[in-house]
């Protein structure tokens, strides 16, 4: 049986939390989250810190992994490459995130993060399945 989690599920990713990420869909291979920029998130330069487009696309890729398990299993990223394209401050960012490939023990993810239709990063990660 697959692993069911509704999208306002709160004190299940407190670190999700802590930054203001909330998934919008969550189904089978997919996943969408969003966040709303604020002056908490910027790194010194007044810019989104890096970290926190990465920590986006990596919750996406579990959250689109997630509904594929079965309830004795859990998943966790093995490696996890991104590219920035744009800089961003402010505003609405949507991670869009698909399954290209799920293993037995090795599922691997493409997130694509965007600010109004514009393509601020994209990455590509790996994901240990294993049971618990």
């Amino acid at each position: 049986m697959a692993k069911k989690i509704p999208l306002k599920s709160k004190g299940f990713n407190p670190f999700g939390e802590l930054i203001g990420l909330n998934f919008t869909k969550m189904e089978k291979g997919f996943s969408q989250c969003i966040l709303e920029i604020n002056k908490n998130l910027l790194n010194p330069h007044n810019v989104l810190h890096g970290g926190v487009v990465y920590s986006m696309a990596d919750t996406g890729m579990g959250g689109a992994l997630y509904p594929q398990l079965n309830e004795n299993e859990s998943c966790a990223t093995i490696e996890l490459k991104i590219n920035y394209f744009k800089p961003v401050n402010s505003g609405t960012l949507i991670c869009d995130t698909k399954v290209i490939h799920k293993g037995k023990r090795i599922a691997t993810m493409e997130s694509k993060i965007k600010k109004d239709d514009k393509l601020i990063a994209k990455a590509v990660g790996t994901y240990s399945i294993f049971n618990i």
